[in-house]
């Protein structure tokens, strides 16, 4: 537990510290956000802010991660599903950049890569990590086996399904820095329990490797907070959404992990939603999705719908720690 504390302190201080000369750097090379014109109207203020923050927070992880870490199997993989996920990130930030427009990586490149990168993650999951194809059902004693495909499936599901979801929270200033950073406390909380019942050094550790990403994010806070000075990017994102999905699946919390991270799946299904009725009906659910932009164009105030939305991820977050330690 004192390991993970002084990794995420450790974590924050470093992105504040460097922070500001990064920022710096990255208006001065001209690595500026491209705004999608058919986003709010408010939004085309934003463009030309500082991108790919995310490369800020991937640092500040790596460094107290190698410092405080016991380089176990579990952390490892937590943390090459962040990296590797910040890395397809990347790639979709540098070609909006280069190509001076909003549209980056195709979707499809998008899955395709995450399913090599799930496959990938379920073997060293079942092979290295004493884990196997089973899953908890929340608020029961129940185990589902669902064989080896039926696992590899859910790893697909949850770190596709998650990295994305996170990556559509990521409309509004600080928005899914704060959320993923509440996700990721709880997180730990279920590994903190795991450990001080098995004392598994492995699963110690990835209290560590949450706590230098949940650091990591309150210290990006201070520069992303609205208005923000830099913006995370698909490199911040979708790393993020990796870190937290692969944290669920090394707890055995897939399935909790939709309580958990309520809110992402809310801003997700909103955009599933209202893509699927309007095919079939020509109409919209909302005025706009994901669902933080419906409240914008409902004229609620930037920092009121961010600060509501945390609200929303605690409770959620909450709700799905009580819903493993009850099952637990």
């Amino acid at each position: 537990m004192l390991r993970a504390m002084v990794a995420s302190v450790t974590a924050m201080v470093l992105v504040l510290a460097i922070g500001p000369a990064f920022v710096r750097w990255l208006r001065f090379n001209e690595y500026g956000q491209n705004i999608r014109v058919e986003g709010p109207e408010g939004h085309q203020v934003k463009s030309g802010t500082p991108t790919m923050g995310g490369l800020l927070i991937w640092f500040a992880v790596l460094v107290p991660y190698i410092v405080f870490s016991r380089f176990s199997v579990a952390s490892f993989t937590v943390l090459f599903a962040a990296l590797a996920n910040a890395s397809i990130g990347f790639v979709d930030d540098w070609m909006k950049i280069v190509r001076r427009r909003s549209l980056g990586l195709s979707a499809r490149y998008k899955l395709l890569l995450q399913l090599l990168l799930s496959l990938f993650i379920g073997f060293v999951v079942l092979h290295f990590c004493g884990l196997d194809t089973r899953v908890d059902v929340p608020f029961t004693d129940v185990r589902l086996d669902l064989g080896t495909w039926g696992f590899y499936a859910v790893v697909f599901l949850t770190l596709a399904g998650f990295s994305n979801a996170v990556n559509l929270t990521d409309g509004l200033d600080g928005l899914a820095a704060g959320a993923s950073a509440i996700v990721l406390v709880a997180l730990a909380g279920v590994a903190f329990i795991i450990a001080r019942n098995t004392n598994d050094p492995g699963i110690q550790d990835l209290m560590v490797v949450s706590g230098c990403v949940g650091g990591a994010c309150l210290g990006f806070l201070w520069y992303n907070s609205f208005p923000a000075d830099v913006f995370m990017g698909d490199t911040g994102s979708l790393g993020l959404g990796g870190a937290i999905a692969a944290m669920a699946i090394l707890t055995r919390t897939e399935l909790a992990l939709v309580i958990m991270g309520g809110l992402f799946v809310l801003e997700a299904g909103s955009v599933a939603l209202q893509v699927a009725v309007f095919k079939l009906t020509g109409k919209r659910v909302f005025l706009m999705a994901p669902l933080h932009h419906h409240f914008e164009l409902k004229a609620w105030s930037e920092t009121k719908i961010i600060v509501r939305f945390w609200i929303v991820a605690a409770i959620f977050a909450g709700a799905g720690f009580v819903a493993y330690y009850a099952t637990f």
